[in-house]
């Protein structure tokens, strides 16, 4: 099990490289070059001159923004089979042409980061689109495009909600709407960002690198590596700043705080090990903001307008899952989150005076009958109930709750019983508590299209559950106002994942909860964008 101290531990070796901070078919994904692959060198390779040869193959990235900052992110390439330090300069502007600038500095990077770069650029003015960039001597990566979030009342809030980018099963279209829609605020991505398999066990339209499961600090380094290759990837990243957490993939299928499913101790050594290499890969290639303790539960605000808490219902404190039908579900002391983070989670609603409270998170809250699935919160009934006797005892509520994991796209009415009709009403909504929305998967697969005509058996024996698609890949639009909170849900064709030849998304359902109701009504027709959205990052350097 991998304590704590150790998430710390892990997490200073990257942080000592002065790193984080400032100063002031295959070929659709290519490999890394040989002389470029990384290595699992723990310590800097910074004799001699700084390299100034590089490539920019990665793209640029922002994440977890604040009202005054926000992570910028991309990764250098050394050139040729040499390996140093490499300087790189990071400049921020309000404008395209970088006639001015808000901020910029220098930072170093080496092989001990794997050439990662991740800056914490400060001193931002809230609510405000910047464009940055980096640079290693005449050498320039593309410009990306950010926001700030904001302060005080905000009236409008849009927000994209993804998870689960099996690269094995096929392309992201997905992404690529989303880099396309220049008015959103943020993506939120829910985990499940890469896949750990080898080529061809699960998905076999595009190959992987490494070709092998991934287990050491190397293997999860190339894995998304190989990720970042793919262009429609990289243009959501250089167009949006992204919100993310991890599921259970970037390690290991399944996984908890001491194991994981698919993880074979015999044969891939200790869990720790691997679970060491996952998370620091992850905190290497991702614009997250790095915490001392190695955890990925945090907030954000949107002004007056909504609160948005991530959490960690995979490596922070979960158990191993148990069979269906084992005494020690019904364990009261079994948790999904820790003590600390379920006390932070409260704690943090209760005190929220923002209208909305958003949640996001990995794994199906609400009940499902007859299905039982204990990688979900079912599997941790204790922890759930927990949470909405919690939330049944607050004064103020309206919280929606986002979920990913399973591939498919739901709507939820959140009931401390939804199946005794004495203490919810799926018609007046009386006894809900907050609403669920499940986000489809980007390219992971959900079930096939004679699947659907199990939906309408499945809303009958479960009238909490409100709309639901089974078997189409696409995204979650969430689009805020005081008044209500809707969520639409955008779909690609089934079948055309697997096609190369791009296909746009198309608009499938919406249902949102006004003010005060908690819980779910038909929203009927998509949101309009924002009218003058800030000018795209250019797709190519300038």
């Amino acid at each position: 099990m991998l304590s704590r101290r150790d998430l710390l531990a892990t997490i200073g070796v990257s942080l000592a490289t002065g790193v984080v901070g400032c100063s002031s078919d295959a070929p659709h994904v290519p490999s890394l070059p040989d002389a470029a692959e990384p290595t699992d060198a723990a310590e800097p390779t910074d004799g001699g001159p700084f390299l100034e040869e590089v490539d920019f193959f990665h793209g640029v990235a922002s994440g977890d923004p604040l009202s005054d900052r926000v992570i910028l992110w991309t990764r250098v390439t050394p050139r040729g089979d040499v390996r140093g330090s490499v300087d790189v300069r990071w400049e921020v502007s309000n404008a395209l042409d970088f006639a001015t600038l808000v901020t910029s500095g220098n930072v170093v990077t080496n092989a001990a980061r794997d050439y990662t770069v991740k800056v914490d650029a400060t001193t931002l003015t809230p609510g405000t689109t910047y464009y940055y960039r980096f640079a290693v001597g005449t050498t320039r990566s593309l410009v990306g495009r950010t926001r700030t979030t904001p302060v005080g009342s905000v009236d409008r809030l849009r927000l994209a909600v993804v998870s689960c980018a099996s690269l094995a099963h096929g392309y992201f279209h997905i992404y690529r709407d989303l880099a396309e829609r220049l008015d959103l605020d943020a993506v939120v991505h829910l985990g499940d960002y890469i896949y750990e398999y080898p080529t061809g066990l699960y998905g076999n339209v595009r190959p992987y690198d490494p070709p092998t499961m991934t287990v050491s600090l190397s293997d999860y380094r190339r894995r998304h590596a190989h990720y970042r290759r793919d262009p429609d990837l990289r243009a959501v990243h250089q167009q949006h700043p992204v919100i993310a957490i991890w599921d259970d993939h970037e390690s290991a299928n399944n996984a908890s705080m001491s194991g994981a499913e698919s993880h074979v101790p015999a044969t891939q050594g200790a869990w720790r090990d691997r679970r060491d290499a996952a998370v620091r890969a992850y905190f290497e290639w991702m614009p997250v903001r790095e915490q001392p303790d190695g955890r990925i539960w945090r907030r954000f605000s949107f002004g007056d307008l909504a609160d948005l808490v991530m959490l960690d219902t995979r490596l922070w404190a979960r158990p191993m899952q148990l069979p269906r039908g084992s005494p020690g579900i019904n364990d009261p002391r079994r948790t999904l989150l820790g003590d600390d983070q379920e006390r932070w989670l409260l704690e943090s609603l209760g005190t929220s005076t923002a209208r909305w409270k958003i949640v996001g998170q990995q794994v199906r809250m609400a009940a499902l009958a007859p299905k039982y699935n204990t990688d979900a919160w079912e599997g941790y009934p204790a922890a759930r109930d927990r949470f909405l006797q919690a939330l049944s005892r607050m004064r103020t509520r309206d919280v929606a709750v986002l979920t990913g994991d399973i591939h498919t796209s739901w709507a939820w009415d959140l009931a401390l019983d939804p199946f005794d009709r004495r203490a919810y009403d799926p018609r007046t909504g009386v006894g809900s508590i907050a609403v669920e929305f499940t986000t489809p998967g980007v390219s992971s697969p959900g079930q096939p299209p004679e699947a659907e005509a199990d939906i309408p058996g499945l809303l009958r024996d479960n009238p909490h559950l409100r709309y639901g698609n089974a078997s189409k890949r696409g995204f979650v639009l969430l689009d805020v106002t005081p008044e209500r909170l809707q969520a639409e849900w955008f779909h690609l064709p089934y079948g055309s994942v697997e096609q190369r030849e791009r296909r746009r998304t198309t608009f499938s359902a919406a249902w949102l909860t006004r003010a005060g109701a908690n819980h779910l009504t038909p929203g009927g027709d998509p949101t309009q964008p924002r009218d003058n959205p800030p000018a795209a990052a250019p797709w190519e350097p300038v």
